[in-house]
């Protein structure tokens, strides 16, 4: 469909779109918005925090801000007394220290308490040479003589505390260290990330009970590292609100996360609604006099053809619509039908391999599928999307095989009759076409020597290839054709698309083989041999059974390659007019849906995607849905288009006698004109 030039397919898809997040204020901080939980209305506030750098963190840790540990002076000043922090004292006010030391262990003295009680909870003795203070904010600070640095705790070991030692001089650098509480110290360098002991305080009580300066202190610290605690998760909020660190963490919130839960793989089936009944359409009189140039070229040869209101099922233009000419792909119309109506749609077709009656002898068994593709797995067929994989087959019966497998052979039991149909030119069948294979149940790939290109040469014999390809994924020899042993026990079995989407393919490249398993498939479901008799015979008796007059036409097979097929333009508008038909108006119309679906679109997929390029015939583009025909001689086109009223047409055009390009490009110009006319 082209890109500035849509049309209006009714469609349930609906486009969303997310907000980005609000950008970042100011320099030294960020705005984000985060809900807030007892808010009215779902009302939200701004909130600001410190602006995250790669120096101070990242987004997957916490954010700590440590200030880096101070030269100690070579005379060391600090007061230390029982669990307080050190804290410089200044008239009137205090301000909170920023980085906290352990007072430095201390040999016992005579005259200085055992400082290692206090880790252990012991009691806190007292100074019997110091006189009681009165005011201790007044107390100048005592100087405590530094002690030797403590050895680092090795790694994985036990450090016992060691002996007391002569007092040194006050000259040496006092180091703060850790002190555990089994009494192992260690430098206060090896305690980040570790949680320390409270720091002594500035005078030591004379009681056990704590002083209330302590207690306010302690709740100026707890509220403090509440706040310090609150700001961490609101920083850390904020960056996951941020869209590069929430889509790379994979939140709920991010843009790119999907919304809800992940829905599990489902088939998909495009599916047409029915046409717009509302408004009027177009008149036979209005309808005749735009057709009158566009169907009368010269370059048509014989043209028949009708044109329908698929809302009301009207007939609106007609032009011999009841001689039956040959129909070329647009055979494929009745094939599909027939499947679609007679058929559960979610049939799938099989392919086995089973074990044989020798030992080490497998059999593949044909089950009537030529999409099974031998791209590798995880690569879906760009010709035949969702099929079977011959990767997959191979593998299962490497598990079940439960030994060495020496040979490979086939059964191809399944079709009867012989592999191409009365009235096919023989250059169809021939080694190296690019139309047809021999009609064979199993294949890889449509028979094609290069699995995505459609229109690669075919290999003569696709069964035969196929066994051998999976022979040497076996590891083993290819061993000829047989009949698989009666309730064999199944190695690996794969499964074609559902019958929809196989109908869907088929259309969309006009497959001749596809068209022809097809027939098949509908003859066995029906309890017919699997031949081109079988199938031409069983398509015709399901549309009659489903209420459409046949007369006039006569098949021989499921493509359209005969020459021999005779089908007259009303039947092939009546069988699209009932699948385009609104909904719950008729019975058949549901089933028939898919057919639509699987139309090729002008200019954009299928056997239409390069036609429709022309200035006659551009306005036709995206507008115009059909299935295509073409041989010697003969072009067809066959379809829907909506008008410029948004009414939808259903449309058969038959061309006999016409050159083959020339042909093409004029009965585009007649399915664009019906898009452009409101014609009333």
């Amino acid at each position: 469909m082209p890109e500035n030039d849509a049309p209006r397919w009714p469609s349930d898809d609906k486009d969303t779109s997310s907000a980005e997040p609000k950008a970042a204020k100011g320099e030294g901080e960020a705005t984000i918005w985060l809900p807030m939980s007892g808010m009215a209305n779902g009302k939200t506030e701004e909130l600001s925090v410190p602006k995250v750098t790669p120096e101070s963190g990242s987004w997957f840790e916490p954010i700590v801000e440590v200030e880096e540990e101070p030269d100690v002076p070579e005379t060391p000043t600090p007061k230390w007394s029982a669990f307080e922090p050190v804290t410089p004292v200044e008239p009137e006010q205090r301000e909170e220290p920023k980085t906290l030391f352990v007072k430095p262990v201390q040999p016992q003295h005579k005259d200085e308490p055992d400082w290692d009680q206090f880790d252990r909870g012991a009691a806190t003795p007292p100074r019997e040479a110091e006189p009681p203070r009165p005011e201790p904010r007044q107390e100048p600070p005592r100087q405590e003589p530094p002690r030797q640095e403590q050895p680092r705790r090795p790694e994985q070991s036990r450090v016992e505390p060691p002996a007391p030692a002569p007092v040194p001089s006050a000259t040496m650098h006092a180091r703060p260290v850790r002190i555990e509480p089994a009494e192992e110290r260690f430098d206060a360098e090896a305690t980040v990330g570790i949680q320390r002991p409270e720091p002594p305080s500035e005078e030591p009580p004379a009681t056990e009970a704590a002083p209330a300066p302590k207690r306010k202190r302690k709740r100026k610290v707890l509220l403090i590292s509440t706040l310090v605690v609150i700001l961490l998760l609101a920083g850390m909020g904020g960056a996951a609100a941020m869209p590069k660190v929430s889509n790379r963490l994979g939140l709920p919130w991010a843009p790119n996360a999907p919304k809800g839960e992940i829905p599990k793989p489902a088939g998909i089936t495009r599916v047409l609604h029915g046409p717009d009944i509302n408004g009027a359409g177009p008149t036979k009189e209005g309808l005749a006099a735009a057709l009158a140039g566009p169907a009368g070229s010269p370059d048509l040869g014989t043209l028949t053809g009708t044109v329908v209101d698929a809302a009301s099922g009207e007939v609106l233009w007609d032009k011999n619509s009841g001689t039956p000419l040959t129909p070329a792909s647009t055979t494929k119309i009745l094939v599909v039908a027939a499947a679609l109506l007679s058929m559960d749609h979610g049939t799938q077709f099989s392919t086995k391999i089973v074990q044989g009656a020798e030992p080490g002898t497998v059999v593949l068994v044909a089950g009537g599928d030529p999409s099974l593709t031998s791209l590798p797995l995880g690569t879906d067929s760009p010709l035949y999307p969702g099929a079977a994989h011959v990767d997959d087959l191979v593998a299962q019966v490497k598990k079940a095989a439960g030994g060495k497998i020496s040979k490979v052979q086939l059964d191809i039991s399944l079709f009867k009759g012989p592999t191409s149909a009365k009235g096919w030119d023989p250059e169809d069948t021939a080694a190296g076409n690019t139309y047809m294979a021999p009609v064979l149940p199993v294949m890889a790939d449509g028979g094609r020597a290069d699995p995505k290109n459609d229109h690669a040469p075919r290999v003569a014999n696709p069964a035969a290839a196929l066994t051998q390809k999976i022979a040497g994924k076996l590891e083993a020899q290819a061993g000829g054709t047989t009949t698989a042993p009666k309730d064999a026990k199944v190695l690996g079995e794969v499964k074609s698309q559902p019958l929809a989407e196989f109908a869907n393919s088929l259309m969309q490249l006009s497959d001749n083989l596809m068209a022809d398993v097809l027939a098949r498939q509908l003859a066995l479901a029906k309890g017919a041999e699997a031949s081109f008799t079988g199938g031409a015979t069983t398509t015709m008796n399901v549309l009659k059974e489903a209420g459409f007059d046949l007369t006039g036409v006569q098949i021989n097979d499921g493509s359209g390659l005969s020459d021999q097929n005779k089908i007259p333009a009303k039947v092939l508008s009546e069988i699209l007019a009932v699948a385009a038909a609104p909904d719950g108006k008729d019975p058949r119309t549901a089933k028939l849906r898919p057919l639509l679906a699987g139309l090729p679109v002008a200019g954009g997929s299928g056997t239409l995607e390069k036609r429709y390029g022309d200035p006659a015939s551009a306005a036709g583009r995206g507008w115009v849905r059909g299935k295509t025909g073409t041989l010697s001689g003969v072009n067809t086109l066959a379809g829907v288009v909506l008008d410029t009223d948004g009414r939808m047409l259903v449309f058969a055009l038959m061309s006999s006698g016409s050159d083959q390009n020339k042909g093409r490009a004029a009965l585009d110009v007649v399915a664009a004109t019906l898009h452009k006319c409101g014609c009333r």
